[in-house]
C-alpha cells in the first residue's frame, strides 16, 4: 500500500492524530524514527531517542543525563569542560589532573595563577605558587626580591647572609659576593677588599705585601720588628 501524505515514511502507518517526527521533509512515527536515526550514547550505549536531549561533541553523542565528568561524575550540561584521552572532564578535574603542582604545597596551579620563575626557568625546575615562594628563614614573599639558594631552599639576601655568608675578619659583616663584590682570602679568613688594611696605619694592603702576627695584619713599614706568621 502506498504511503499517503500523513503516513509514516518507513512503515506507512497513518499518523493522523499521532505523534510524529519530521526529518528532511519526511514524516516518521516515533518508533521508526528512533530505530532508524537515533544516535547511540557514548556512556550507556543506548539509543538517544527523539524524546531525549542529544548532546553532541566532536561527532560523539550523549544523553543529557549521561553527559558527566569522567572523574567526579558531575553533570557537564551547560558547563565548561575539557577533553583528555577521549574523556570529558570538568574544568576542576582537568586542572587537577593535567596542570602543574606547586613544589611547596603540592596543590594544583590553576590556569591564570602566577608561577614564580628564576632566570627564566622555574626554581629547582619546579613551579611554585606566588604565595608559596617564601624565604625559608623569615617567610617573606620572594616574588619580586633577589634571593639565594641553599640546600635547594630559597632565602632572602638578609637571611642568607645572616645564616651562611662568610664574615669579614675586620668588620664582621657578611661577604656576599653579590654584584661583583671582591674579597681577600688568607689562611681560612676573608676580608672585604675595602677592609683589608694595615692594623696600625690603616693603609690598604690590597695587592701589597703584608705581615701577620696572631690575628693582625700589617704593612711592611708597621710590621717591621714584629714576628711575622708568614
Amino acid at each position: 500500500m502506498a504511503a499517503t501524505q500523513f503516513d509514516c515514511q518507513y512503515c506507512t502507518t497513518s499518523l493522523l492524530g499521532k505523534k510524529y517526527v519530521l526529518k528532511d521533509d519526511n514524516i516518521y512515527c516515533v518508533s521508526c524514527y528512533d530505530r532508524i536515526f537515533s544516535n547511540y550514547c557514548e556512556e550507556c550505549k543506548e539509543p538517544i531517542e527523539s524524546d531525549s536531549k542529544d548532546l553532541c561533541y566532536k561527532g560523539r553523542h550523549w544523553h543529557g543525563g549521561c553527559f558527566k565528568c569522567a572523574k567526579c561524575n558531575h553533570s557537564l550540561v551547560e558547563k565548561p569542560f575539557a577533553a583528555k584521552d577521549e574523556r570529558l572532564l570538568c574544568t576542576e578535574c582537568y586542572s587537577n589532573e593535567c596542570s602543574s603542582k606547586c613544589f611547596h604545597c603540592k596543590k594544583t596551579i590553576m590556569p591564570g595563577k602566577i608561577v614564580i620563575t628564576s632566570g627564566g626557568i622555574m626554581f629547582r625546575d619546579q613551579p611554585w605558587h606566588k604565595e608559596c615562594f617564601l624565604c625559608s628563614g623569615c617567610r617573606k614573599e620572594l616574588c619580586e626580591e633577589e634571593f639565594m639558594s641553599r640546600d635547594d631552599h630559597p632565602f632572602c639576601l638578609d637571611c642568607y647572609n645572616h645564616l651562611y655568608a662568610k664574615k669579614c675578619a675586620a668588620c664582621s659583616k657578611p661577604i656576599t659576593g653579590l654584584r661583583g663584590a671582591k674579597f681577600i682570602c688568607f689562611q681560612d679568613r676573608q676580608w672585604h677588599s675595602e677592609c683589608f688594611n694595615c692594623g696600625r696605619c690603616s693603609v690598604s694592603l690590597v695587592g701589597e705585601g703584608f705581615l701577620t702576627q696572631n690575628e693582625d695584619i700589617f704593612c711592611h713599614k708597621c710590621g717591621s720588628g714584629v714576628d711575622s706568621d708568614i
